[in-house]
């Protein structure tokens, strides 16, 4: 009976790759959800800074990290979180098909000082 081959470094490395793949998919897809509710705050003079949004998010990103038990912890997916919610709010504003966006109630301050 011949053992099986012991996995490398290289054959994991191609498995980030294809999980890194799909990370960008999915990314991608968030991002076209979000430039739509852009669009749509923009209609209904909606701030695109929504602390109690983002805060929800946090918090189920939490709750399923913790859940899963990931090896990331739940502050440390909340923290990569926190930098894909910062991409969303940056696509949300300049996402405005007419150049008006919509108000930022001091979206711009920098919540990690």
């Amino acid at each position: 009976m011949e053992r099986p081959r012991p996995v490398t470094i290289d054959d994991l490395r191609r498995r980030i790759d294809e999980l890194d793949e799909q990370l960008v998919r999915l990314l991608s897809e968030r991002a076209v959800c979000v430039r739509q509710i852009g669009r749509l705050k923009q209609t209904l003079r909606m701030a695109i800074y929504q602390p109690g949004r983002e805060a929800e998010v946090l918090r189920r990103v939490r709750d399923a990290e913790a859940q899963l038990g990931g090896p990331l912890g739940p502050e440390a997916m909340a923290r990569v979180f926190e930098r894909i919610i910062d991409e969303a709010r940056r696509i949300e504003r300049d996402g405005a098909e007419d150049g008006h966006a919509a108000p930022t109630d001091g979206e711009d301050r920098d919540r990690r000082s």
